[in-house]
């Protein structure tokens, strides 16, 4: 049975290591940030993913002491990486001139990267410009 165990955890391992090079390789390779974005998002995350479950059954088949920290620096990884490229991306789409320009129209009228309060309506607008504060008085922003 240990045997297995360290055959699972190797298996294991390996995949991390091959996805956290594919990563790695794309981030410097790719041409563009749109294009890099994608490589340490998708394939690093899934390396890290795969080292993070090899060490958590290394504990617990192999040591017999079962460890929960992998497993919240998994969620932490999960749940931070896709927001955080999101934003990456957003930024670029703002600041890229030649990107906006070439991107077709949103649906809504308003802009990719930002929300644009004029681009729902005047009345949101006006709800916009002059909105209340704790107090209940208005300012103009």
């Amino acid at each position: 049975m240990v045997w297995a165990s360290e055959i699972l955890v190797s298996v294991l391992i390996l995949i991390g290591a091959f996805f956290l090079v594919v990563g790695s390789f794309g981030l410097v390779k790719l041409p563009d940030l749109m294009r890099r974005l994608h490589a340490p998002t998708k394939s690093t995350t899934l390396g890290i993913g795969s080292l993070l479950i090899a060490s958590m059954l290394y504990f617990a088949l192999l040591r017999g002491a079962p460890s929960l920290h992998e497993l919240m620096i998994s969620v932490f990884l999960f749940l931070a990486a896709p927001i955080a490229a999101n934003m990456i991306a957003k930024a670029y789409m703002l600041r890229s001139r030649a990107l906006h320009r070439s991107l077709p129209r949103p649906a809504h009228g308003g802009e990719w990267a930002t929300y644009l309060p004029h681009a729902a309506g005047p009345a949101t607008a006006a709800k916009a410009k002059h909105r209340p504060d704790d107090a209940g008085a208005i300012r103009e922003r």
